[in-house]
């Protein structure tokens, strides 16, 4: 696989995203007003696999986006096969927020997916509950280095797979073969220009993270 944006895992400590426990204050009998919690979540996968996208759909609130054009700087840098027609680029970051009525209020991360801007990637996940990370199945390579991120931090994630138009379709247990992640990792099929499907990877994130919890 492609090198993670850093070849040094962490482990759990005061430090550590996940280790610090902030976001489980706001847990039911953990301390924290159980009726509202705020829960951050990175979006992360490769370049042009569809973050700025499901940012946007889900996002009650106008996203806010980094996204800058591309230039001749970038030839023999970035790698567009697969995405021949993208114009632009995420710089720094995407935000967005989805409020539910149950109280629970999620802050959505979209991370910039070009080898450059990795070293944003650990300031970027901390205090985060857990990411999505978004792929291509006709790019399937693309997202990696974002798989090996989260797993040597062990922090939860699940794999989203974008059904671009014109892909040619796979069984759930072809993509996990070709992704070599754990059976317990869940993968979902979705179509992030559909705020439903955007919002159930959201969903599914936030219920795999809280059974680790």
């Amino acid at each position: 696989m492609t090198s993670a944006p850093s070849d040094t895992p962490s482990s759990p400590s005061s430090s550590h995203p996940l280790g610090s426990g902030d976001w489980r204050d706001s847990l039911p009998g953990a301390g924290g007003d159980a009726s509202r919690m705020a829960l951050k979540i990175l979006v992360a996968g490769g370049f042009g696999v569809g973050k700025t996208t499901l940012v946007g759909a889900v996002s009650e609130i106008r996203p806010l986006r980094t996204e800058e054009t591309l230039t001749n700087a970038g030839v023999g840098v970035d790698d567009l096969r697969g995405v021949e027609g993208k114009t632009t680029t995420t710089v720094a970051m995407d935000f967005g927020r989805l409020a539910f009525n149950d109280g629970i209020t999620l802050y959505l991360f979209g991370t910039p997916g070009q080898e450059r801007f990795w070293f944003m990637w650990d300031e970027m996940a901390y205090g985060s509950i857990g990411a999505v990370v978004l792929c291509d199945t006709r790019r399937l390579t693309a997202s990696f280095a974002s798989i090996d991120f989260f797993e040597q931090r062990d922090t939860p994630f699940v794999v989203a797979v974008n059904c671009f138009d014109g892909a040619r379709s796979h069984t759930l247990k072809e993509i996990r073969t070709a992704l070599d992640v754990d059976p317990h990792i869940p993968i979902v099929l979705c179509d992030v220009r559909q705020r439903d499907s955007a919002k159930n990877v959201l969903i599914s994130l936030v219920e795999h993270a809280l059974d680790l919890s």
